[in-house]
């Protein structure tokens, strides 16, 4: 996939993680959620690859992980995460909600509403939420 191809599936994931979280589905709408954020720091790793460049293998092998933390280290976006967290504290509680999204949620049979409103709201916030901060980068 390529960065563009990320960036449209993760808009496609919160439409749909929307959709769910309309109908009262909140096991999908939390996966699907937490899986755009993974596709959108996925398209921050893809935007540092140039086109004709031998990838380096520690990167290429660094990108096929799920967890959130280590994707935004691999992002190259660990210190701009750090400024954010201390420059706005809303933002700070948002990331700490997120970062414990898991692909394994997949097959977690109770998720909440409130889980899975919290982890929407954590993501798509206009103001303080982890899509806004992300979409600076891509």
């Amino acid at each position: 996939m390529n960065k563009t191809e990320l960036e449209n599936l993760a808009a496609l994931r919160i439409k749909e993680a929307g959709v769910l979280l309309t109908a009262d589905c909140y096991q999908g709408a939390y996966y699907l959620v937490g899986y755009a954020v993974e596709c959108l720091l996925k398209a921050c790793i893809a935007k540092q690859v140039k086109e004709f460049d031998f990838p380096d293998k520690k990167l290429a092998n660094d990108c096929y992980t799920h967890k959130l933390a280590d994707l935004v280290i691999t992002a190259g976006l660990k210190q701009k995460l750090a400024e954010e967290e201390k420059r706005n504290k809303e933002f700070k509680l948002n990331w700490a909600v997120v970062v414990e999204w898991s692909e394994e949620s997949r097959y977690k049979g109770a998720i909440t509403k409130p889980e899975a409103y919290d982890l929407f709201t954590a993501i798509t916030d206009n103001e303080s939420g982890v899509l806004p901060w992300l979409k600076k980068f891509l």
